[in-house]
């Protein structure tokens, strides 16, 4: 080798680094976000619980600690689930970033990156209730098109042309990358494998606009795809409720009272609109499934196991009534309350035909997502109006709110009683079976406590002075609302003014006049049941049976 050769190779520059990080990692976003996208589309045809982000979704929900989902109650209210959704596609951002760069390094990093995304979206869908053997199929082919995306991705931003070799290296080996190194010195050269433009072992535009337009493209197709492929598996549903017919009641709701609102503005009306109606449940995104598809299946420790379609439980006798219901996460003042007109089928009337055992303590109810409630066997059969509603405020059910079919029981928390998109009933005990809450160390006996609250005026409102009406609600489901107090400044308790009510398994809305003076004032109200029961000032987290306490204002009078 001449003496010109050895000073070549010393001189030589070295080889340019690989493509710079944020290729690889917006690689792994646009990989992630097309898997996405195409599993929302196939989950369309599948049923959405098989969606990757749906599945994946719905494990971290269940395993979410109890106090993790009592702040987001809390801090999101009904919008909890929204907010869970953007938590996992941020963190699913963050590991998409990484499994790119890992790409760009060595293309085996990453497809073994999207492998275990693929096996994590694979087990979420296989394991969730109701799972098909079609409910991995989206997270296997969302993967494999990641997959391909990334390899196209990487084949676009190639290896720079190595520009020198060892000096242990074989001098033919060594010569044929120095004639390399020449023939590109100031001119182009197409790559090899992806065909677009080297310059001095750079990636010139052409490679950069076409790995922006694809990385881009497959961005903005899964931003389509999400919520095209939502849209596709929730129109068949609304469609089909939109064709029930809902049969009249047998029993009819009584007119309601003359005299059931205060007329007072700001309190809250006594039928609450279907779209002002709380939601919280554990479901990520909003079960769907066809009239025609559903059955309820009431079995376990009874004499007469039942199967029943959606056209029989309507052709069965129908009651309607005025159900007031509350969640177990509602704080004192808090607004996780409704009051509704329900639709349905005796749930004492279906017991009495399947014979429960006499242990059978406990009915487990099942949502069509796996969820579970345990009800006391008891309550069901005690009189009350427990109802497998079909109908809400004369419509059939919003299938946010359980279409087609969900449980109705006045007087216990809905932890315990309100299951939505129902599908199974099975008699049982509470010693042989914990259900979803009880076994996230809330109680399994729920009856709803008395409680109160202030409507008008809101908290921190300035008023003028003189009087002012202060009104609100008050509940007691099963028991009834005989009284309601309010007080100024720890003074002495004043009879509020009732509305009349049509059953005790309603809120009932109270009024009281208030000859306000200038000042600051914080006012206080309670409720007393018609078992004498006067409602608790100590205050207590909903955790483990139900929030305690007066609910509180403070204003301000000029």
């Amino acid at each position: 080798m001449s003496r010109i050769d050895m000073e070549t190779r010393k001189t030589a520059r070295p080889a340019p680094g690989p493509p710079k990080q944020w290729y690889g990692e917006l690689a792994g976003v646009a990989a992630t976000a097309l898997a996405l996208g195409v599993g929302e589309l196939l989950a369309a045809a599948t049923g959405g619980p098989s969606a990757p982000l749906v599945a994946v979704g719905g494990v971290a929900v269940d395993a979410a600690p109890t106090p993790v989902k009592e702040f987001a109650v809390a801090v999101f209210y009904t919008y909890d689930k929204l907010a869970l959704q953007a938590g996992i596609v941020l963190v699913l951002a963050v590991f998409a970033a990484f499994i790119g760069v890992l790409t760009m390094r060595r293309l085996w990093y990453g497809l073994v990156g999207v492998a275990l995304f693929g096996v994590i979206g694979v087990l979420a869908s296989a394991t969730r209730a109701s799972a098909t053997w079609a409910y991995p199929l989206p997270s296997v082919i969302g993967a494999l098109a990641s997959a391909g995306l990334l390899v196209l991705l990487r084949r676009t931003l190639p290896h720079p042309v190595v520009r020198d070799v060892e000096d242990d290296a074989d001098p033919d080996t060594a010569a044929a990358a120095q004639r390399a190194n020449t023939s590109v010195q100031g001119a182009r050269s197409p790559s090899s494998d992806a065909g677009i433009s080297v310059v001095d072992g750079a990636v010139q535009p052409a490679g950069r606009r076409r790995f922006l337009a694809l990385s881009i493209g497959a961005i903005g197709a899964a931003a389509v795809a999400l919520p095209v492929g939502r849209r596709l598996w929730a129109q068949r549903v609304a469609a089909a409720r939109a064709a029930v017919v809902l049969p009249p009641p047998s029993s009819p709701v009584p007119p309601l009272p003359a005299k059931v609102s205060v007329d007072v503005p700001g309190v809250k009306p006594f039928v609450t609109s279907t779209a002002d109606f709380y939601r919280i449940d554990t479901a990520l995104t909003v079960p769907q499934m066809e009239p025609k598809d559903w059955r309820l299946r009431i079995h376990g420790r009874v004499k007469r196991p039942l199967t029943l379609t959606y056209e029989q439980l309507l052709a069965r006798p129908m009651v309607e009534r005025y159900i007031t219901l509350a969640c177990v996460s509602n704080e004192v003042g808090g607004e996780l309350v409704g009051n509704a007109r329900w639709l349905g089928v005796s749930v004492k009337d279906l017991l009495d035909e399947v014979e429960p055992d006499d242990g059978a303590d406990q009915m487990v109810s099942r949502s069509v997502d796996g969820y579970t409630a345990g009800t006391p066997t008891a309550a069901l059969r005690d009189g009350r109006d427990a109802l497998l509603a079909v109908g809400m405020n004369g419509e059939p059910l919003p299938v946010e709110h359980g279409f087609p079919v969900r449980m109705v029981v006045p007087g216990l928390y809905g932890y315990v009683s309100a299951t939505k998109w129902l599908t199974e009933l099975e008699l049982s005990s509470f010693s042989d079976f914990s259900a979803y809450w009880v076994r996230r160390d809330y109680a399994a006996l729920a009856p709803v406590k008395t409680q109160s609250r202030i409507d008008t005026p809101a908290a921190g409102r300035r008023l003028a002075r003189g009087q002012v009406m202060v009104a609100g609600v008050a509940w007691a489901q099963h028991r009834g609302v005989s009284a309601v107090e309010v007080r100024v400044d720890d003074g002495p308790w004043q009879q509020a003014q009732l509305a009349a009510v049509p059953s005790v398994d309603t809120w009932r809305q109270w009024s009281w006049p208030w000859l306000a003076t200038p000042g600051k004032h914080r006012l206080q109200v309670r409720a007393t049941d018609h078992t004498g029961q006067v409602q608790p000032g100590q205050a207590h987290k909903p955790l483990p049976d139900g929030a305690t306490g007066w609910h509180t204002i403070k204003v301000t009078v000029t």
